[in-house]
């Protein structure tokens, strides 16, 4: 499209921004910087809680931003990657940016962007581009009380970085994404623990040692309070389990609360642990009134797509987003606890720059069938072939298959699954969003 005609449809926006945005990843803030100077800093207007984390910090910003909304707040909540619609990056009380809005936006900031390119440190990047948007929209239009914020990538050098924020949220840290944040724990940590900033209090539900002392000295040298969970905040989950919620008691030096959370999970129990120590922080820190039954209705009513989501009955199938390590052992415990069924049949897609053995071998333990498969237009996929052979070479026993595409790894998977057998889908939100939409398409047929 021309380079000087307005957007009108959001079609037109991603195509400018496939031919003007810097397509490689470029973690730094000048770029962020360099733009919201010439706007007048409107990220200054928003009441941020920013998250940061390897793994559950989108379930845990939902699960924040359903008890604020409870509470009678309005709410934006800002977040990535997306599993339904590129809407729901940015949204408002539950109800993703309109098309119209997001057109808007992007007319508005459009002759930064351009401007960056050869006056300033360079072109934006995909995700800063819709960063900028997102705070435009947030401080000029829909104007919530707070605003759930969380990290794309990181937190140190994260276009999300430029906030001031009322708290900072790191949930559990994992080796992730090592080509950008470091080869170790520790080092990821320290990328993690840049979201920090002078005097504002922290909520830590990182669990591993090595993770807690760097970002307990990070919050330290800039005079920070830390509420650490296992020390300030505690998660006991009742002895009753269901494929439908989980009970649990949470306790701190202001409360002890039972409540159910609708996700499903221990490892969202702890995500419901950091989520409620943060609401606290809102009400004793910030005069917030946020009440028991707001937390309690909150709780049990989040939704988060593709976590351990039920979307089909008949057969039972389920998509979980996980795509590392630590998000696959979060997985396997979930369907040792929480699930019965006579087989396990799983559909997998792993990108190429994943500990891939790593993630294989717990799914590979519990499965009765694995059907590998590759993400469309994904170039990072591995194909269903050489992820097949990784899953006999690891297991040279296991019942292995390989489709080569998502629509045909889904018939296979209906042809396998029996009244009391169970369907996984994971390894990739890139693949849980393709299976999710056909899956729904089909629903609608």
């Amino acid at each position: 499209m021309d380079r000087m005609t307005s957007f009108a449809v959001p079609s037109d926006v991603f195509d400018w921004m496939e031919q003007t945005c810097a397509q490689a990843i470029q973690p730094g803030l000048e770029r962020m910087e360099w733009v919201l100077e010439r706007l007048g800093h409107p990220e200054r207007r928003c009441k941020f809680i920013h998250i940061a984390g390897t793994n559950g910090k989108g379930s845990t910003a939902a699960m924040i931003a359903s008890v604020i909304k409870e509470a009678g707040y309005s709410t934006g909540l800002f977040v990535s990657p997306y599993i339904l619609s590129w809407r729901e990056r940015i949204q408002v009380d539950g109800n993703p940016i309109s098309d119209e809005a997001f057109v808007h936006w992007s007319n508005q900031l459009r002759p930064l962007a351009e401007e960056i390119r050869t006056e300033g440190p360079g072109p934006l990047t995909p995700f800063e581009f819709w960063t900028l948007v997102a705070i435009l929209y947030f401080a000029k239009d829909a104007v919530p009380w707070f605003v759930v914020w969380e990290t794309g990538l990181g937190g140190r050098l994260d276009s999300t970085n430029v906030c001031y924020p009322l708290v900072s949220v790191i949930t559990e840290v994992g080796l992730d994404h090592q080509a950008w944040l470091g080869e170790s724990l520790a080092d990821i940590a320290q990328e993690k623990a840049g979201i920090i900033k002078a005097g504002v209090p922290v909520v830590c539900g990182a669990g591993r040692a090595e993770v807690q002392a760097v970002i307990h000295e990070a919050a330290q040298l800039k005079n920070c309070k830390v509420y650490q969970v296992g020390r300030d905040y505690r998660i006991e989950p009742a002895e009753q389990t269901a494929e439908t919620g989980q009970a649990f008691t949470f306790s701190n030096v202001y409360r002890r609360l039972s409540a159910n959370v609708s996700l499903m999970g221990e490892h969202q129990l702890k995500n419901a642990g950091t989520a409620l120590m943060t609401l606290d922080v809102l009400r004793q820190a910030y005069a917030t009134v946020i009440e028991d039954e707001h937390i309690q209705r909150g709780l049990a009513s989040v939704h988060w797509p593709g976590r351990l989501e039920q979307v089909s009955e008949y057969p039972r199938i389920l998509l979980d987003g996980a795509h590392n390590v630590d998000g696959v052992h979060s997985l396997v415990n979930a369907l040792r606890d929480h699930y019965t069924y006579d087989r396990l049949v799983l559909i997998l897609a792993m990108m190429n720059d994943k500990r891939v053995e790593d993630m294989l071998a717990p799914l590979l333990d519990v499965a009765d069938h694995v059907i590998t498969t590759q993400v469309a237009d994904q170039p990072r996929s591995m194909t269903g072939r050489e992820l097949a052979e990784v899953a006999r070479r690891l297991h040279p026993s296991a019942s292995v298959s390989s489709a080569s595409s998502v629509q045909k790894a889904l018939a296979l998977l209906r042809a396998e699954l029996g009244e009391r057998d169970l369907g996984v889908i994971a390894g990739s939100l890139y693949l849980v969003s393709e299976a999710r939409s056909l899956l729904i398409q089909a629903k609608d047929e």
